[in-house]
């Protein structure tokens, strides 16, 4: 059976009724205004993207907006620009010099605020530092860092003189990093003492040593002292951050970097396989998520906007750094948890800093949930407009959650579709025109051309199948670093000059998209094809669940059985009547064949560190399969808490 059979055959739960128009006042604000865009896009979309473009500051105009020999697209040819130069200098030589670029908060409570005057010198000074310890354009700069202000300004400062920045989140392990600098070939690494977690100081430089131990291309180290824990440094490869930048000049000159010179690469963390290597060029991507923060989250001069991703993942790079930086947007970030010292720690952010947008994953949502809305009662949130999601679908009780207690009903909701490999949203609503669904991310961006394709690459008009991308788009990835073989293979093999997201979708009666999940994470129980999504929603629309993850595991009679692991709200306690209820909740929502073989009560389930459900493990848990590596996850001891549960109840 295909899989758009299989998502069809899916007794589908998201028969979404609700929805919500753009509040008048924020339409009437709004950056987009008119439903024309859409239309203008489709007719033109060279000249729309390239409107954006010229929104830009080159060194030299391109001869061409696009070159598209599939799977390749070339954007912007032979344009010359630096997307340092358009995140800091063009603001810090104009009247904005003094208007702040980065709000910091430390986990123990100290404040930053770096102006992009600060920013620009910060900036400077780093790219000369890099510069005196051999970096040239186009060598590798691995970061390994914690959510502080250095990580930007290291960001900038090799997008400054052309070198190739290698973001590794702070929170993998010394294997996954030694396996990203070989890949690339680093050259420096850029680390820190520690960071902070949880009220702990994170060792960060005694992993980074543990996994120099086998990087033979590592010359020099940088490390910033931010916990001022004891560390071993390497006489002449390691050097203290301070020390560099205060011999280092506040002047360095932007490198003229063609549009399609690499900007980054960075690493995909999927639960099997070898990381890939995902390389972006640098005028394509800067317009792309320029534009999309532009209108997604509809830009002001005077907002003050928290994306609460890492660095170390993509949506850190475009929509914490890049995207905002170049619409010279002011940036909040927070280096520590949500739950420090207590489970008001986000909310107090927000009244106390008057965040006006706010960025957030779906995964965060539901443990807003979990703790209870007290904790957001308690504070002040009436400065917030508009609010995001970001990094996997959004059950529609998580959506409606976040729109009444975080929102008060007065916020838009853009839930955002897109993906490492993409570099920018792609689907996404427009909030000040688009009409939004609880759990819907609604509409290709303007510009783009996604689609609902069943097995064969015909369109699927209303149902489920492949999400499919049919045309390039400016910031779309150009290859898996040093492995063309398995970008073709990987992205382009399924259908002729069609991108596959590897995701499933169902398209509506009015057009709106809902995304499914990855495409096999469908299961067959007696014959029947269940969404693992479908049945996830499900179990959240109960009262006493916060968050749910369904896998399959091996059932005689059935092929596959379905597997629930179940994380309850406050206060709610785990009871063989509630497993029943639980399961007569799904077979009522769903249908009889839906109803899970086994409940599982978790206090978490195990996650990547960008928050992504690791079915593969769960599935080895309700086996009771010996587990696997478990360096990716967010907390490895959650994994073995959850094997000793399932072995208890089952």
């Amino acid at each position: 059976m295909s899989i758009e059979e299989r998502l069809e055959a899916i007794n589908v739960f998201l028969n979404e009724t609700r929805s919500f128009e753009p509040p008048p006042a924020f339409r009437r604000q709004a950056n987009v205004r008119d439903e024309r865009v859409y239309r203008d896009a489709a007719t033109d979309p060279e000249k729309f993207w390239s409107r954006f473009a010229e929104e830009l500051i080159w060194i030299k105009k391109w001869d061409r907006v696009l070159e598209w020999k599939p799977p390749y697209a070339k954007w912007f040819l032979n344009g010359k620009i630096n997307a340092s130069f358009n995140c800091v200098d063009r603001w810090a030589k104009s009247n904005l010099r003094t208007k702040k670029a980065i709000v910091w908060e430390g986990e123990p409570g100290e404040e930053r605020t770096l102006t992009f005057g600060d920013l620009y010198e910060e900036v400077n000074k780093c790219a000369d530092a890099l510069k005196n310890l051999g970096v040239k354009k186009g060598d590798r700069v691995a970061l390994y860092l914690p959510m502080i202000p250095e990580a930007v300004v290291a960001m900038l400062a090799c997008a400054r003189i052309g070198a190739i920045h290698n973001v590794v989140f702070g929170g993998f392990s010394a294997e996954s990093l030694r396996d990203r600098i070989n890949d690339s070939q680093v050259k420096v690494l850029i680390t820190a003492d520690g960071g902070y977690r949880r009220g702990k100081a994170v060792p960060l430089k005694k992993a980074a040593d543990e996994a120099l131990e086998n990087t033979p291309s590592i010359e020099h180290v940088m490390v910033v002292k931010r916990v001022s824990c004891d560390v071993q440094m390497k006489p002449g490869r390691d050097h203290w951050w301070h020390d560099l930048m205060a011999k280092a000049k506040s002047e360095c000159e932007p490198e003229p970097m063609d549009s399609e010179d690499i900007l980054y690469i960075l690493y995909t963390s999927g639960t099997t396989g070898k990381p890939k290597g995902i390389v972006h060029t640098t005028g394509g991507y800067l317009t792309g998520v320029y534009a999309t923060s532009k209108w997604v989250f509809d830009l002001k001069p005077d907002d003050v906007y928290w994306c609460t991703a890492d660095i170390g993942w993509v949506t850190g790079h475009s929509y914490i750094v890049y995207g905002p930086l170049a619409n010279g947007a002011t940036v909040f970030m927070y280096e520590g948890a949500p739950d420090w010292p207590q489970k008001d720690r986000f909310w107090k952010l927000i009244e106390k800093y008057k965040i006006t947008i706010f960025y957030t994953a779906p995964t965060a949502i539901r443990a807003f949930m979990k703790w209870g809305t007290e904790w957001p009662a308690s504070a002040n949130l009436t400065s917030l407009r508009l609010l995001g999601s970001v990094g996997e679908p959004i059950n529609p009780e998580a959506w409606m959650w976040y729109h009444k207690h975080i929102g008060h009903e007065t916020c838009p909701v853009v839930d955002t579709w897109w993906q490492t490999e993409t570099g920018m949203i792609l689907i996404t609503p427009l909030p000040g025109i688009v009409t939004t669904k609880p759990g819907s991310a609604t509409k290709p961006f303007p510009g783009i051309g996604a689609s609902v394709l069943n097995e064969q690459g015909k369109q699927v008009k209303t149902g489920g199948g492949y999400l499919a991308l049919t045309k390039p788009w400016p910031a779309m990835l150009r290859g898996i670093y040093g492995d063309p073989d398995r970008f073709m293979s990987q992205y382009w093999s399924k259908w002729k000059n069609i991108y596959f997201t590897g995701d499933g979708a169902k398209i509506d009666q009015d057009g709106y998209l809902w995304l499914l999940g990855r495409v096999d994470d469908v299961l067959n129980v007696s014959g029947h094809r269940v969404g693992t999504m479908e049945v996830e929603s499900a179990l959240v629309d109960h009262p006493s669940v916060a968050e749910a993850a369904v896998v399959g595991r091996a059932h005689e009679i059935k092929g596959e059985a379905i597997a629930a692991f179940v994380i309850l709200k406050e206060g709610i306690e785990k009871s063989e009547d509630l497993s029943k209820e639980l399961k007569e909740h799904v077979a009522k929502k769903i249908g009889a064949i839906a109803r899970p073989e086994d409940i599982i009560f978790a206090a978490e389930v195990p996650k990547t560190r960008s928050g992504k459900i690791m079915r593969r493990l769960l599935k080895n848990i309700a086996e009771g399969k010996v587990l696997g590596d478990t360096t990716t996850l967010a907390d490895p001891e959650v994994i073995h808490r959850l094997k000793q549960q399932s072995e208890e109840e089952g």
